[in-house]
């Protein structure tokens, strides 16, 4: 057995942002976060306080390869966060190919279709034993209590996989599963963190790297999706104009959205600079600039700036909105630019936006003030005062 000089390495399988992702855990070791790091592909959470990268079997193979001569990588746990493995069959194989095609010609994002194929699969694999003609909603109840259950999935996830399952009746129709009987559990209502307009600007005062600091403040000042951005190309960029056209975001819908003025000497800065081809960013060999990257940045510059908020690139777009709203602007204008269908969505940032709860003020203090008005000639009441240690 190999002495351990570095800690051993737990790997574990989760849904998280839409995918099927492979946890990896150890305690603090610098050398192995540096090879971590090497992995193309993966990202820190600090919410699951673990390194994830895509849950594939190529990927695994790179992580039990980098490390097999390093410390001990215990995977006694892939596999088997569900109660079962995926033993599918040819026939059923072929189906699902299929439904990835048919989700495909929909014009599905790559990860919507990513998440619904996973799901049926899975579906498919935990009744492999039933013919498709016998699915029906007990059997969809059976699956969500016994696999969603034990795998802990959030109730967001829950709400796609009926979702997937609802084009999958669509896709196979000769299941006896009720599309109309189907209901979504609700979604979890949380109100989104948002910073501050004087950490918006030390976050970008302390991001010293010039593309970084170019990508923060556009995320930030146009109140744009990571995925717009790493997928934003430079002919849509209209400096004259001062507008950004923004081609298929979410929903696969096409919006414009506001260039400000004061961020155009670091834009121009940048782009001399970096001399991009196609693309807004681009990596070292002209291909998009990964998604993983951008992340791992902003979140140095939110240790650096001493920001203990979760800030994500998507803050910086819920505090662009907040902001926005502070300012004045009214909802719906809001709702085009962050390019929301409903505008039930763009008026979850009236519940955190604060200009309207400034003018608020709680009985307390009108107790204190009629109390101070009302008799003049003793000693202010304070609230700080008197106080036994």
């Amino acid at each position: 057995m190999k002495p351990l000089q570095h800690p051993i390495i737990f790997l574990e399988e989760k849904i998280h942002r839409k995918n099927n992702q492979l946890l990896i855990k150890f305690d603090y070791d610098e050398t192995l976060i540096s090879l971590i790091r090497s992995i193309q592909g993966t990202s820190w959470s600090k919410s699951l306080k673990a390194w994830y990268i895509l849950n594939t079997k190529d990927n695994l193979n790179i992580i039990l390869k980098l490390f097999e001569k390093i410390t001990t990588v215990d995977f006694s746990k892939i596999g088997k966060s569900a109660p079962f493995k995926r033993n599918l069959t040819e026939e059923q194989k072929q189906l699902l190919n299929q439904f990835y095609l048919f989700l495909k010609g929909k014009r599905y994002s790559q990860s919507t279709i990513q998440t619904y194929t996973f799901f049926i699969a899975d579906f498919i694999n935990f009744h492999t034993k039933t013919p498709l003609a016998e699915l029906t909603n007990r059997a969809v109840e059976l699956f969500i209590e016994t696999v969603f259950m034990e795998r802990n999935y959030s109730v967001s996830s829950q709400r796609q996989f009926i979702s997937a399952l609802k084009i999958f009746t669509v896709f196979c129709p000769q299941t006896k599963i009720h599309n109309l009987s189907l209901e979504r559990p609700k979604k979890s209502r949380m109100l989104p963190s948002v910073l501050s307009q004087e950490e918006v600007l030390r976050i970008i005062q302390l991001t010293k790297n010039l593309k970084h600091r170019a990508i923060i403040v556009l995320l930030y000042s146009s109140g744009l999706r990571i995925g717009e951005v790493t997928n934003l190309l430079l002919k849509n960029i209209d400096i004259l104009r001062r507008q950004i056209k923004v081609e298929k975001g979410k929903g696969r819908k096409d919006r414009f959205v506001v260039l400000a003025t004061s961020y155009l000497p670091l834009l121009q800065n940048y782009l001399t600079t970096f001399k991009p081809a196609l693309y807004f960013i681009e990596g070292p060999t002209g291909k998009k600039y990964s998604e993983s990257s951008i992340r791992k940045f902003l979140f140095k510059s939110v240790q650096k700036a001493g920001i203990s908020k979760k800030v994500t690139p998507h803050t910086l777009r819920h505090s662009y909105a907040t902001h926005l709203l502070e300012n004045g602007v009214g909802l719906r204008h809001i709702q085009e630019l962050l390019g929301h269908a409903k505008p039930e969505t763009t008026m979850i940032y009236t519940h955190v936006a604060k200009k309207d709860l400034l003018d608020i003020q709680s009985p307390l203090d009108t107790i204190l003030l009629d109390l101070n008005k009302n008799d003049k000639r003793e000693q202010k009441f304070l609230l700080s005062g008197n106080i036994d240690l």
